[in-house]
């Protein structure tokens, strides 16, 4: 997977050589870096905002750090949906790491700047893990209903072949989508204005700034969140109510509480993130929108991949055994 990042970025390199002749032959200034103009202008929110979420980012580093030592040290935990969990896992660490220490910088720095180079990494990067937790988390939510609803059929089913090619498929789509927005971003001309107003480089600000025609990257964008954000919020949708028909028939009063409280949490989860999601990227942009944009992108690249762990795991049984026996043997 590393050398396939490395095998891109080779390829993007000419891009961005192209995009340098093109701007010194046009009739366009240079543009080697942008300004972040972050959450808030407010000098006064700036080092709070920074403690908050210096210790979200602390948070979410050691649940899903700790999520994936645990269930790598724990062979009980070695089944598809804690497969699944592991990486839902590291794809949360991955996308905060993007985001969050660049954030932090930019609360205590002066100049909130971004080489160009930088940014189109940055942009990839965020575009690889995004569109990969979609996708896994519309996994998980099938893995789920095959559990729930085909019991006796899960382990025929959910086969240690197809979960590989299920997790594959998770980072193929990944790839093949942040290479194609920044493919497309890439050929975006800027001009004279570099002031992003977001805290990260993300699409929709960065195609404000363009000097250049977007419609490429329009339909890209269209295409993507129609595959990413529609495509698994249905499946998700549809398992889970699946699953709560299933739920339903359980005879215990306390059986199905259990299971309800489970499925809630997991619902409130994905929730908040294809709901955030979905107001960022299905919404006609406007001057106004951006600003509310960027809270609701704390949502999706902050929020959720602290809280998944303590979702997803922290509530489980399985999980505190397994956390349990883990902390007796170091002891």
């Amino acid at each position: 997977m590393r050398t396939s990042f490395f095998l891109l970025f080779n390829r993007f390199l000419p891009l961005l050589t192209l995009h340098s002749k093109r701007m010194e032959n046009g009739n366009y200034s240079l543009v080697t870096e942008f300004i972040l103009l972050g959450l808030t202008d407010q000098s006064e929110l700036q080092l709070p905002l920074f403690f908050l979420f210096l210790g979200i980012y602390v948070v979410t580093v050691m649940g899903n750090l700790g999520i994936i030592i645990l269930i790598g040290l724990s062979s009980h935990l070695h089944n598809p949906m804690y497969y699944f969990l592991f990486n839902l896992s590291f794809i949360d660490l991955c996308q905060s790491t993007v985001i969050t220490p660049k954030m932090l910088v930019n609360f205590v720095s002066e100049k909130n700047s971004i080489t160009y180079s930088n940014c189109m990494f940055q942009f990839y990067f965020f575009g690889f893990f995004a569109i990969s937790e979609c996708q896994m988390l519309a996994v998980m939510a099938y893995d789920r209903y095959v559990a729930i609803c085909h019991p006796l059929r899960y382990s025929l089913i959910m086969s240690y072949q197809v979960c590989s090619w299920l997790v594959g498929g998770v980072y193929a789509l990944g790839l093949i989508g942040a290479t194609a927005h920044t493919g497309c971003m890439l050929r975006v001309l800027f001009c004279k204005e570099i002031a992003i107003n977001h805290y990260f480089c993300d699409l929709l600000p960065l195609l404000k700034l363009s000097c250049s025609s977007t419609y490429i990257n329009e339909v890209v964008t269209l295409a993507s969140s129609t595959f990413n954000i529609f495509f698994p919020t249905v499946t998700i949708i549809c398992s889970y109510g699946f699953i709560i028909v299933s739920i339903l028939k359980i005879q215990s009063t306390e059986g199905r509480s259990k299971a309800f409280n489970t499925c809630s949490s997991h619902i409130i989860a994905v929730g908040f993130f294809f709901g955030s999601l979905a107001f960022m990227y299905l919404q006609p942009s406007s001057g106004s929108s951006m600003d509310q944009g960027k809270v609701s992108s704390v949502f999706y690249t902050i929020i959720v991949p602290m809280l998944n762990p303590l979702i997803y795991s922290l509530r489980n049984k399985d999980v505190k055994i397994a956390l349990r026996k883990v902390i007796e043997k170091t002891s």
